[in-house]
C-alpha cells in the first residue's frame, strides 16, 4: 500500500493543491494521470487503515458510518442474495450489476460522506488487498458490503489470523 510519503514528496504546497483537486467533482477533470496518481493512493490508504482496523478489532463491534444499521437493512433488502465472502467483479461492474446498484448507492447522496468516491474493496473478505483481490467500488459499496461483512462474520477470520486468536 501506498504511504503518505508519496504525499509528503509533493511538499506543502503540492499537498494543499492534491487535497483541493481531490475534493473537486470527477467530473471537473479529464484522464488527468496526476490526478489519477492522486486518487490511487488516497484510495490505496484508505484501504490500508481499514484492513489494519479490521485485523486488530474484532469486526463485529465496528461502526463505519452514522447510518450503519439504515445501510445494513437497505442493502440486504437490495441484495439478499449476493454473495459478500467472495464476490465477483460482474457483482459490482456487469450492466446489470449497475442497473441494480445505480439506485442504491444514490439513496445516500447527502446521507453518507463521499458516497461516490472511488473506494478499494476485497473481493474475497477471507485475504488482504492484492492485486487480484481489489475492485474499485464506491464509498458507499463498500460501507454496504464490509458493514454486512462485519454483522455476518465474514471477516472475523481477517482479525483471528492477525489477533492470533
Amino acid at each position: 500500500m501506498a504511504s503518505d510519503s508519496a504525499l509528503a514528496a509533493l511538499g506543502p504546497e503540492g499537498a494543499s493543491a492534491a487535497a483541493h483537486a481531490l475534493s473537486l467533482p470527477a467530473d471537473a477533470y479529464g484522464n488527468d494521470p496526476r490526478l489519477e496518481a492522486m486518487w490511487a493512493i488516497k484510495a490505496s490508504n484508505h484501504a490500508e487503515v481499514y484492513f489494519n482496523l479490521i485485523s486488530s478489532v474484532d469486526p463485529k463491534f465496528l461502526k463505519l458510518t452514522k447510518v450503519d444499521d439504515k445501510l445494513y437493512t437497505m442493502f440486504r433488502e437490495s441484495f439478499k442474495d449476493l454473495d459478500i465472502k467472495q464476490l465477483k467483479t460482474e457483482d459490482l461492474k456487469s450492466d446489470e450489476a449497475k442497473e441494480r446498484w445505480r439506485p442504491f448507492c444514490n439513496q445516500f447522496e447527502g446521507i453518507v460522506d463521499d458516497f461516490n468516491y472511488g473506494t478499494l474493496l476485497r473481493l474475497d473478505s477471507e485475504k488482504e488487498y492484492t492485486e487480484e483481490n481489489t475492485i474499485f467500488a464506491t464509498r458507499v459499496q463498500f460501507y454496504a458490503i464490509e458493514i454486512a461483512r462485519n454483522r455476518e462474520g465474514l471477516n472475523d477470520t481477517v482479525f483471528k489470523a492477525k489477533t492470533n486468536r
